[in-house]
């Protein structure tokens, strides 16, 4: 027998590890800051580049891409490696994979505080950076197949199809999700708009959990869940049912998302029923991981690795059963747009991705180091602090998602809402804001414990960049089916034809929802009244995309008795047609906004952006005082942002953009003087003028600032269909 010796690369699998620590310690911290705005909204009051609305989608992009994606590519290259006996394809292609993802964490880090956003959830960054993820993950597919290619064992271990699987469908929902027109280096419009937009985009949110948070780690608990237990895994019929039956299903269930919205029925609906079929394929992957246990379960109580992977697949349980749950139409009405699903998202990231992702580093580094872990004790305090720290976050955000529910709905004898005031919710659910942070906080200390433990352990051991391995040669074979030779035993040999069967099974569902949606026109019937932005208008609402306005505010009034009390008259989908982003919203931290225009005057914009408690007592939204500085709106490029929106099919003639410049100045003009209504205002104005006068500083009129090009844009929504034909 040829026995082959070669090296297992382990500094790549330690240079992941160490990133993602780094970037879990960052996202974690930048989390809680966020967590600490819902208690003092103005913390870094009047720093622009440290508001809510631009970090929120910093901490879920450091923690899904930075420390999750790291720990990811960490166990991929760890696990492949020895599954199929062979190093990695190209020691290059790993350093592309490392510095590339590093460099877009980077960059991330930099253009989403400055505002450089395109609103959409989990998919913020805008179109250079989305070439270089595709990029980069072309270099991590090539890197894993080629492996594939040349592995020294013949049947590839189902592990392996999950990495597969996250291969294809991350890369079909990213480059589908991301089309985009530049309108320059930092800004660029969806090619998609209004409710096509938002299929498309939940097609991806919910695909990204699915495939970049879940396939992947269900691989990671095939391969470290046995080898931790020293345990068969259980089922290897249930892995195949598991693994066909989860990729199939997943990505059907992205219309969830959009329940009661102005998508048609039909999508709903598909959405739901794939949904509920989910529980099947997930509780199968939960069950074939706790029963490897089996005769196990004494070591559990001591082995701090263990601990962690059970109660990260309870946590995966746990959350698999809750969604399909939050995508039946009774309950989706309830917890929509509340803190319930706050509590949800974070079951399934602090237990299922986060515990696994931890349970799999103690269990590396002491082996990549020839040592043992630093301290078993400080790994069960890091477990049980964990865990302590999931519970206080968890158990306060779903009693703040029912008082949300059950406030938002209530109705006096007489047909009027017993809770008019949005800020009577809020009020309520403050103290569990509270204990949030200090479950986050627990949470967070037991990362910097297991960072520790890390450290110390790598500084006792050795460093063991290329592990010696051997193994015998891969012997040719029959491409056809062997005799008495299973289906699938044939195909786990075949990694082309599993990988086109994949891609045909993750593509499936997505072209039954999207290609009608984009057309079939009467899926999205049209109103005549509704006409395109303004240019002031469209400035206005990119500052309100750059002020990331959309993570706390909805524009989605859904057709419920207690919303159109509340809000006004219901959505339409014919009101989204020409909204590129759309901007529906995924949370009420603050009330809906689709009917706000015409609904308060411009001087109470004015004085709420300058400072919200002033108008609503008791508010947690930020000031945005920057929107008033001195800072000139030269709308340079509002003609070609109209250009390209003209392409998008937004009905701009040549002249509506040869004009846009006198419209601006018309329009803001109007504003300015309405703003003069309050004797407040332009005392304040006359100082600012005297002022400048006296230090020399040029003066910027109201009109040429950012707060007036925003009002503009406030006091449009919803309007369109208040219009008489």
């Amino acid at each position: 027998m040829d026995v082959q010796q070669f090296r297992y690369d382990n500094k790549t699998v330690r240079n992941f590890i160490y990133a993602s620590l780094l970037f879990g310690v960052v996202g974690m911290l930048v989390g809680l800051l966020v967590a600490l705005f819902y208690l003092f909204p103005n913390l870094t009051d009047g720093i622009p580049w440290l508001s809510y609305g631009r970090l929120r989608p910093l901490h879920t992009n450091a923690v899904i891409f930075a420390f999750v994606g790291n720990a990811v590519f960490a166990g991929v290259y760890y696990s492949l490696q020895r599954l199929l006996k062979a190093r990695m394809f190209s020691d290059f292609l790993s350093q592309v994979n490392f510095w590339g993802w590093q460099i877009i964490i980077a960059g991330a880090a930099i253009t989403l505080p400055l505002g450089i956003t395109t609103s959409k959830e989990y998919a913020e960054l805008e179109w250079p950076f989305d070439i270089a993820i595709a990029l980069v993950w072309v270099a991590f597919g090539i890197n894993m197949i080629g492996t594939i290619i040349k592995r020294r064992e013949r049947h590839i271990y189902v592990a392996v199809w999950f990495y597969i699987a996250t291969f294809v469908a991350v890369a079909l929902l990213h480059i589908v999700n991301s089309l985009e027109i530049p309108v320059s280096l930092t800004k660029s419009y969806s090619v998609y708009a209004g409710v096509q937009d938002a299929l498309v985009q939940w097609w991806y949110g919910h695909n990204a959990v699915a495939f970049f948070l879940t396939t992947p780690f269900l691989g990671l608990m095939y391969y470290f869940l046995p080898k931790a237990a020293n345990r068969p895994i259980y089922s290897y019929r249930l892995s195949i049912i598991h693994f066909w039956s989860l990729i199939f299903l997943y990505i059907w269930a992205g219309p969830h998302h959009l329940l009661y919205s102005t998508l048609p029925d039909w999508a709903q609906n598909l959405g739901v029923v794939f949904s509920i079929m989910l529980i099947a394929p997930s509780w199968g992957g939960m069950i074939n991981g706790l029963l490897t246990l089996r005769g196990a379960w004494d070591k559990v109580r001591t082995d701090a690795v263990l601990k962690f992977f059970v109660v990260g697949i309870t946590g995966y349980g746990m959350a698999t059963f809750e969604g399909p749950m939050l995508s039946l139409k009774n309950v989706n009405a309830i917890a929509h747009f509340t803190d319930w699903v706050v509590a949800h998202v974070h079951v399934g990231a602090l237990a299922w991705n986060g515990f696994i992702t931890f349970g799999m580093i103690y269990w590396i580094i002491p082996r990549i180091t020839k040592t043992k872990l630093f301290s078993q004790k400080l790994a069960n305090f890091h477990f049980w602090i964990g865990t302590l720290g999931i519970i206080l976050y968890a158990l306060p955000m779903y009693v703040a998602g029912f008082t949300q529910a059950e406030m938002w709905k209530q109705f006096n004898a007489d047909g009027t809402l017993v809770y008019p005031q949005f800020m009577e919710t809020v009020t309520q659910i403050m103290p569990m804001y509270a204990m949030r942070a200090i479950g986050g906080t627990l949470y967070l200390i037991g990362v910097l414990v297991g960072v520790y433990n890390v450290i110390k352990t790598v500084l006792t051991g050795e460093k063991v960049e290329d592990e010696e391995a051997q193994a015998p040669a891969l012997a040719t074979i029959s491409s056809s089916r062997l005799r008495n030779e299973k289906l699938h035993a044939w195909l786990e040999r075949k990694p082309v034809q599993f990988t086109i069967l994949t891609t045909i099974a993750v593509a499936i569902g997505g072209l039954i929802q999207i290609v009608p949606m984009l057309i079939v026109k009467s899926n999205i019937p049209t109103i005549t009244s509704v006409k395109p932005y303004t240019p002031l208008e469209l400035e206005g609402r990119d500052l309100y995309i750059r002020e990331g306005c959309n993570n706390c505010h909805s524009q989605l009034v859904r057709p419920f008795r207690s919303e159109v009390k509340r809000y006004g008259d219901y959505s339409k989908s014919g009101e989204y047609v020409y909204d590129h982003p759309f901007l529906w919203g995924s949370k009420r931290t603050g009330p809906d906004l689709m009917r706000v225009g015409g609904k308060y005057n411009h001087n109470w914009h004015f004085n709420h952006m300058w400072s919200p408690q002033a108008t609503s007592t008791g508010s947690i939204m930020p000031a945005y005082k920057w929107l008033f500085d001195n800072k000139t709106m030269d709308h340079s490029d509002v003609q070609k942002k109209m250009s390209v929106m003209a392409k998008l099919g937004v009905p701009y003639t040549d002249a509506d953009i040869a004009n846009a410049l006198q419209h601006i100045e018309k329009q803001s003009t109007e504003i300015e003087e309405g703003l003069k209504g309050d004797p407040k205002f332009v005392k304040a104005y006359e100082a600012s003028k005297e002022k400048a006068k006296m230090t020399g500083e040029k003066f910027v009129p109201m009109k040429d600032r950012e707060i007036v090009a925003l009002i503009a844009y406030l006091q449009r929504l919803g309007t369109d269909i208040k219009v008489k034909k």
